[in-house]
């Protein structure tokens, strides 16, 4: 069934007996077959409003929307079995007061296939100039791959009630391509927010592909378990992290670019990738094992030759929220920690207080560094404060003892000796002077600066058409 988007003040909300809605119950939530309705909750095939604006609605149909204008009120439960497909060219916008968010669950699909030309925007309902991180919730798919807390057993972050999980790699969560994901992240609670992208044990049979997510509240792509493989990321001036890998993640990430505004990062102190195996550092079976190829972090320090990394100069740049969400510090463009063994290589980053931490505190890192069960190999650090720490907070590149919780200043960290090991082919630059931003032609010319590593390899602009750097702005 096609379904035409207008205005909410549509005249004959009844839908014809042939597209009848049928109700039911899920989990103490209503359910229906059809996802569009009334800005007042209303039945209305031709309705403009995705949810019937309850804080949580079950669809359960297999539904496609008409390219057009939506609004997407509470939180809105794509289950398992339901289908909703998305065209090129469509724009939703999330309702504030109901901390609107999308979430496909296991068993769920979600067909949102813009082009270069034509991208799908999720963003803000909010006004150009007005727009704010967390002027509603996220992104959420999950599947039924596996991850290492079990199946069914992974509670999603962020408040909603989905778990995720289970035993089959190849899982078909759907297809995401050429998507904008703007200003989301709304805190259900205190230091619960939603991410821009949140994928939960979504299996390798999903196509993620050219997806740039802007100004979220929280992470901007944040994976716990799974198998997916993603190309072509953009993480645009978020607020915590930009790549968070958890809980199993053995995914691949191809041609990813981070860029951060040196006036926006998290209480938690903001990091380009953060990695953990768990949160208690467990030996817990898959372990993260991801690798991310092609990657360009932007540190703060990139476009911004004042920066100072203090909570005075870092202050949330004039659109700070007022949610709750609080300002910290900028850390590391890699913080791998809590027995997680990401790998990464020809991966370009510049102008980040730290390079890289191979956190020890949990678990064992350090030794699957050793080991060789990571690794980190044709990286290029550029206008790091220092190349290494060994622990969280600690801005000292100097070994770590975890037992005294001190450093010795007459040794270099741990994660310092490894990273510049002459078999991990990495590079250490001291030297950069901060470039004007303009935008993609500035990423391109920094790029071309250090061919064949980084987001953009061969110098050619995966961005164009699709991405916007200055979603503030733009008219919807």
């Amino acid at each position: 069934m096609m379904f035409t988007a207008c205005s909410s003040n549509n005249d004959d909300p009844t839908p014809s007996p042939s597209e009848k809605y049928v109700w039911s119950e899920d989990g103490g939530f209503k359910a229906c077959d059809h996802v569009l309705f009334t800005d007042n909750g209303q039945e209305a095939p031709k309705g403009n409003v995705i949810g019937n604006g309850d804080q949580n609605f079950v669809f359960k149909g297999n539904q496609s929307l008409e390219r057009g204008t939506y609004l997407l009120k509470g939180w809105v439960y794509v289950a398992d079995g339901a289908t909703l497909t998305i065209p090129a060219g469509t724009v939703i916008k999330g309702d504030k007061d109901t901390k609107a968010a999308l979430i496909v669950e296991p068993g769920g699909k979600l067909i949102a296939n813009g082009t270069a030309t034509d991208p799908i925007v999720f963003t803000s309902e909010q006004a150009a100039g007005s727009r704010r991180p967390g002027d509603w919730g996220g992104l959420i798919i999950c599947g039924k791959a596996p991850n290492n807390n079990g199946v069914l057993a992974q509670q999603i972050e962020g408040g909603p009630r989905t778990k995720h999980g289970g035993t089959d790699a190849n899982d078909n969560s759907g297809s995401l391509q050429y998507v904008r994901i703007e200003f989301a992240g709304y805190p259900f609670k205190k230091d619960q927010e939603i991410n821009g992208l949140t994928l939960g044990s979504v299996g390798a049979g999903t196509t993620i592909d050219h997806v740039q997510v802007s100004y979220s509240n929280d992470d901007s792509f944040e994976w716990f378990g799974g198998t997916v493989n993603c190309k072509h990321l953009i993480a645009f001036h978020g607020w915590d992290d930009d790549f968070d890998t958890d809980n199993g993640f053995s995914g691949k990430v191809q041609y990813g670019l981070s860029v951060r505004d040196s006036r926006i990062a998290d209480a938690s102190q903001s990091n380009g990738f953060e990695s953990d195996n768990n949160a208690s550092g467990s030996t817990a079976e898959p372990y993260t094992t991801a690798t991310f190829s092609n990657i360009t972090f932007l540190g703060p320090k990139t476009f911004d030759a004042s920066f100072t990394n203090d909570k005075t100069y870092i202050n949330g740049g004039g659109i700070n929220p007022e949610n709750g969400s609080s300002t910290g510090l900028f850390q590391a463009a890699m913080h791998i920690r809590r027995n997680s063994r990401l790998n990464v290589n020809n991966t370009l980053a510049i102008g980040w207080p730290i390079g890289l931490i191979l956190d020890n505190e949990k678990g064992n890192t350090q030794g699957a560094a050793t080991n060789g069960q990571m690794k980190l190999n044709g990286i290029t650090f550029v206008g790091m404060d220092i190349v290494g720490s060994d622990f969280n907070k600690v801005y000292k590149d100097e070994l770590y003892d975890y037992t005294t919780k001190t450093t010795d200043a007459t040794k270099p960290s741990f994660t310092s000796n490894f990273f510049q090991l002459a078999a991990n082919q990495n590079t250490v630059v001291g030297n950069w002077m901060a470039q004007t931003w303009n935008g993609i032609a500035s990423i391109l010319a920094i790029s071309k600066q250090y061919p064949g590593i980084g987001a953009f390899p061969d110098g050619q602009d995966w961005t164009a058409g699709w991405a916007n750097f200055d979603p503030q702005n733009a008219q919807y």
